[in-house]
């Protein structure tokens, strides 16, 4: 399957979207409720091939064997797997979904600097047959799990991750539905039949990354072909909404990003009665 990437993305609107994305392990707002007692969670190494990289990423889910559980595939942000991605994986974790968060990228690469990032990224925007590979085979690996629900599947994905996913959701990935946190839009063309998974976008209003005729274009292609989906929008909220390490890491690399906890808390809750609906 081959696309043309000058009707997939702007070059400026990936740039400016990869940019956005920031660097620094944080303490999610969202966390199982305090006042019950918490599942004792199981963390993974999981090492997953993918045409011919190590993908050495990161599994999390309650030790509890009595039910099966929903997996939940987490992509990160352009800097590759980190602390941010391993935390929601047990934050999820805590809340009764098996969470794989992905090393993307594979061989556990990592950027310290938005020049690397880009440079690790730029492969999967510009071919996003590649992404698709890597959601298919973590899919893969995740179903390998004794304790996986391998019929109620949901992948979620951060700035760059977002997305992937969202190709992922175009290309046919089969899984129940994608959640994009703060993704850039300017992905796939959708294909009827082929797009089946539900999808829900949690986009910051205040974005200055994703224009305007991106949520527009998004908008259209999805509705001329009867796809449904959910577009939530948080006002006031910026590109990298959810990572409370945004407000930091704007000021180093002189980007209009910022942490928005009112944001951070109704998208998390938006996917969890987004979760409830899917995997009824």
């Amino acid at each position: 399957m081959k696309f043309n990437i000058a009707t997939m993305i702007a070059p400026v609107a990936i740039a400016l979207s990869m940019a956005a994305c920031n660097n620094q392990p944080a303490t999610s707002a969202h966390t199982a409720d305090s006042t019950a007692t918490k599942p004792t969670i199981t963390e993974e190494a999981v090492a997953i091939q993918a045409d011919s990289v190590t993908l050495n990423s990161f599994a999390a889910f309650s030790s509890d064997t009595a039910t099966k559980k929903p997996i939940v595939l987490i992509v990160p942000e352009w800097w590759g797997l980190g602390d941010y991605e391993k935390g929601r994986a047990k934050q999820l974790a805590e809340l009764g979904y098996l969470a794989l968060a992905i090393d993307f990228y594979g061989g556990s690469k990592h950027a310290d600097n938005p020049e690397q990032a880009k440079a690790f990224a730029t492969p999967f925007y510009m071919n996003p047959q590649l992404g698709f590979g890597r959601l298919q085979a973590a899919l893969a690996k995740a179903k390998t799990f004794p304790q996986a629900d391998t019929t109620r599947i949901a992948a979620i994905g951060y700035c760059f991750g977002g997305s992937m996913v969202l190709n992922g959701a175009k290309l046919g990935l089969p899984v129940n539905g994608v959640v994009s946190f703060h993704g850039g839009l300017a992905t796939v063309p959708p294909q009827k039949g082929l797009t089946k998974a539900q999808i829900l976008v949690c986009h910051g209003a205040a974005d200055p990354f994703v224009p305007a005729q991106d949520v527009a274009t998004f908008k259209k292609q999805l509705d001329s072909l009867s796809i449904p989906y959910t577009f939530k929008e948080y006002a006031g909220a910026t590109h990298a909404f959810t990572n409370p390490a945004s407000t930091a890491n704007g000021k180093k690399f002189n980007m209009p990003i910022e942490y928005n906890a009112a944001a951070d808390t109704a998208s998390f809750n938006d996917m969890r009665t987004f979760f409830g609906e899917i995997f009824k």
